[in-house]
């Protein structure tokens, strides 16, 4: 697969007409006295500095122009992008960044390198104030400008084949004194490692802002599944039975058809999906599992993905929706060396501290901590044929009657089923199979839940257990 050449491919950014240009006026001089660079300088007054920026109709823009000294930035390129966050901070607005860079400018030395720091701490201070950031990274994106500002923003998309690393490909080989495999420093590898969320032609950039801005809608596809037959099985074990059958929809297939608009957040776990999605007319962050995906079980990988979902939703004032199907946490050697129980833990602290209604709904089986990690909101549903348990019976079994067989028997002691988990207090409402039924059920819950209820729930059920 080729690298896009510098600046091939790129259209002009922003994505839509410009309403102002600002800052156009914003030169640096020459500090450190480079040679051959006061020449340079006084050229940009007729091209331009390396970044510009402005506003659109919905979004400010600060758009990378690799053909004026390689995109780098410097002092002048540096205070452009403080002043356009801080603005568009001032001014409500998103940020669009489009970079084509090749990092920091060398002939500013160290006044160029603090401008990491500078553009960075202005990108935080425009995410605090609760505003949504996209990225478009050109050919090539890397550098100083990836390592602050461009990588701060909230989604990111990648041309195809453009390079985007930390340092360029011939700087890397310079460095280490060895050639770099063909797949490193591409877009391709950063999408295969989740450093980014889509891979876009560059005609396809403008719609895929558009999405990522809730400008457009654009659906989660769906996908074929088996019928799914009953197995016919009474009582606990045949509930189980239920919500583990091949065929039935599991959580991301809820979410392909509850989300009328999904724009993907990439992790590294297909267990886990997240997106910012339209539910019930209104803008959320949806996290789903996915059981049909190996074992179903989410990684580590996958926690942080709901992790981050989870942060986002929050410091946008978005609700949080999620659609919970897994026999439980991935327990392999692997997972374990990658933190396994710290991401669990940290996803119970990113629920408890999220400050946007949540609701959650179980639609086929809640395994242990794995599944009730994503489950701790203000409303928790269960979907009429759901389970949730503790632990898996076949575990139970093994570990009670040491024989991993008389899983059907112990499930009954579980109390698993979502009558049991109504009963004990532990879930708010169980749902009728059935997507309407479930579309109607999460857009009532959003009505009706409110931050801090997914504390009131558990502690009240725990109540009632203490003795005087």
């Amino acid at each position: 697969m080729a690298r896009a050449g510098p600046g091939e491919d790129c259209p002009t950014v922003p994505f839509h007409p410009a309403v102002a240009e600002w800052d156009a006026d914003v030169f640096a001089g020459d500090p450190l006295g480079f040679p051959g660079y006061e020449e340079r300088l006084r050229a940009l007054a007729s091209t331009g500095e390396s970044v510009r920026t402005g506003r659109t109709e919905h979004y400010a823009f600060i758009e990378g122009r690799f053909e004026v000294l390689g995109g780098t930035m410097g002092a002048a390129a540096g205070e452009r992008v403080v002043r356009a966050y801080d603005r568009a901070r001032d001014l409500g607005l998103p940020m669009v960044v489009a970079t084509r860079t090749g990092g920091a400018r060398l002939q500013e030395g160290m006044v160029s390198l603090v401008q990491l720091a500078r553009t960075a701490s202005a990108a935080d201070r425009h995410a605090r104030a609760g505003l949504l950031s996209v990225g478009v990274y050109g050919s090539p994106t890397t550098g100083g400008v990836y390592a602050s500002y461009g990588s701060l923003v909230d989604l990111r998309a990648a041309y195809e084949h453009a390079v985007v690393g930390f340092a360029g490909p011939r700087v890397a080989e310079g460095t280490l004194g060895s050639s770099l495999p063909a797949t490193s420093h591409t877009a391709e590898s950063a999408y295969r490692h989740a450093l980014i969320d889509a891979l876009v032609h560059p005609g396809e950039a403008a719609e895929w802002v558009d999405l990522a801005l809730g400008q457009v809608e654009r659906p989660l596809p769906t996908r074929p599944l088996p019928a799914w037959r009953d197995p016919g099985v009474d009582g606990a074990w045949g509930e189980v039975l239920r919500a583990r059958t091949v065929g039935r929809p599991t959580g991301i297939d809820r979410a392909a058809r509850l989300a009328s608009s999904w724009c993907e957040l990439r992790g590294s776990d297909p267990v886990v999906r997240a997106g910012l999605a339209t539910v019930a007319g209104r803008r959320c962050v949806v996290v789903a599992t996915d059981r049909y995906q190996g074992s179903g079980r989410p990684t580590p990988g996958g926690f942080r993905l709901a992790q981050r979902a989870i942060a986002l939703g929050g410091r946008l004032g978005l609700p949080l929706v999620t659609l919970i199907d897994t026999p439980g946490a991935d327990p392999s050697a692997e997972s374990e060396a990658d933190g396994l129980t710290l991401e669990i833990a940290r996803t119970f602290q990113a629920m408890a501290a999220c400050p946007t209604p949540t609701v959650s709904m179980c639609v086929g089986e809640g395994g242990s901590g794995g599944g009730l990690a994503m489950s701790y909101a203000d409303r928790l549903l269960m979907a009429e044929h759901a389970v949730f348990s503790v632990i898996a019976p076949e575990g139970a079994a093994a570990i009670l009657e040491r024989d991993a067989a008389k899983a059907p028997e112990v499930a009954e002691r579980l109390r698993l089923s979502s009558t049991d988990m109504l009963d004990l207090g532990l879930a708010d409402e169980i749902v009728p199979e059935g997507q309407s039924a479930l579309d109607r059920a999460i857009g009532q819950a959003l009505d009706t839940a409110t931050p801090g209820d997914r504390e009131k729930r558990f502690d009240q059920a725990t109540a009632r257990w203490l003795t005087p």
